[in-house]
């Protein structure tokens, strides 16, 4: 295992779901299975805050340093006072609501569900719900990044303009061709990156140098068994915030590795972990990557030791 691993007062007590760096600083959230919480101060190896939320916490995300949100799976979209410690319930799904995200550009919160739905919050307005539409299947995870928003379907994308929700502007069948189980926006562009069930990354990564686009698929994680290549699935995948197109994948077999993804190059992997990845996350300076060892529910002879959060440092 690499990294520095971070101690909890009270151990997290079932899988990790998603761990989220904030935008600013090294504060770090985790949110599981076990309903609650936690915000992690990485800068002084403390835990600030753990917060219950009577529901498994599918997702997460910052609005800002004193403003969190989750997901939930009882279908309750969150919001957390950071500072005064205190929860309350903006909205819900019909389902299970299993991704939410921040958009800056827009002021507000985007949450996906088992409902097929994608439903805009603004916690300014008296009635948080601002905009709800259907994508026509439940949706397993999303991105956004600036103007666009990702939002994936099994194995389809659709990719919207959030300055204009009436519908997708571009809906297609992935480059890998099976579920996808995770997401990743390039920074500050268009581009991104996500990873599939059987082991595949595709990648669409615009070229600065030129108009075109960098477009390409391949197994990151391939493994050999029985004579015959098999796929470990990927959980998490996420660029560095440094512009340079690196990114990081982890999969179920507890394998972390580095890639360039203007170069197509694997650049590093981390000794093995002794859980399956759960979540990856970088600091907005890029030189931290949060890291969940966590039992994700993949699998039914998956290991269930204690989850874990561990800090590498680049």
């Amino acid at each position: 295992m690499s990294g520095d691993r971070l101690q909890f007062e009270n151990p997290i007590e079932d899988a990790i779901s998603r761990l989220r760096f904030s935008p600013q600083s090294n504060n770090l959230l985790v949110a599981s299975w076990d309903s609650y919480l936690r915000l992690y101060n990485v800068e002084s190896s403390s835990l600030s805050l753990e917060l219950y939320s009577q529901a498994a916490l599918l997702d997460c995300c910052f609005e800002n340093e004193s403003t969190s949100f989750t997901s939930g799976s009882d279908g309750s979209i969150r919001r957390y006072d950071l500072n005064a410690g205190t929860v309350d319930t903006i909205g819900r799904h019909d389902d299970i609501a299993t991704s939410i995200v921040y958009s800056y550009e827009k002021g507000e919160v985007i949450s996906t569900g088992f409902d097929e739905k994608i439903k805009f919050w603004d916690t300014r307005q008296r009635e948080s719900l601002v905009f709800s539409t259907d994508v026509g299947g439940a949706v397993g995870c999303v991105t956004v990044s600036g103007n666009n928003l990702v939002v994936c379907v099994d194995a389809s994308m659709h990719i919207y303009d959030l300055r204009n929700l009436d519908e997708a502007f571009q809906s297609y069948s992935s480059q890998v061709e099976v579920p996808i189980r995770c997401i990743t926006s390039v920074p500050y562009s268009r581009g991104y990156a996500v990873g599939s069930v059987d082991g595949q990354v595709a990648v669409n990564f615009p070229d600065t140098s030129c108009s075109n686009e960098i477009k390409y698929s391949f197994r990151c994680h391939p493994k050999c068994r029985n004579g015959r290549l098999d796929g470990v699935c990927i959980n998490a995948i996420e660029f560095s915030p440094c512009g340079s197109g690196t990114f990081v994948t982890g999969d179920n077999e507890g394998y972390v590795i580095s890639w360039n993804a203007k170069s197509r190059r694997r650049l590093f992997e981390l000794p093995r972990y002794s859980n399956s990845i759960a979540s990856l996350a970088f600091n907005h300076t890029g030189e931290l990557l949060a890291i969940a060892s966590s039992h994700t529910y993949q699998e039914a002879k998956e290991k269930e030791e204690a989850p874990q959060v561990f800090i590498h440092r680049f």
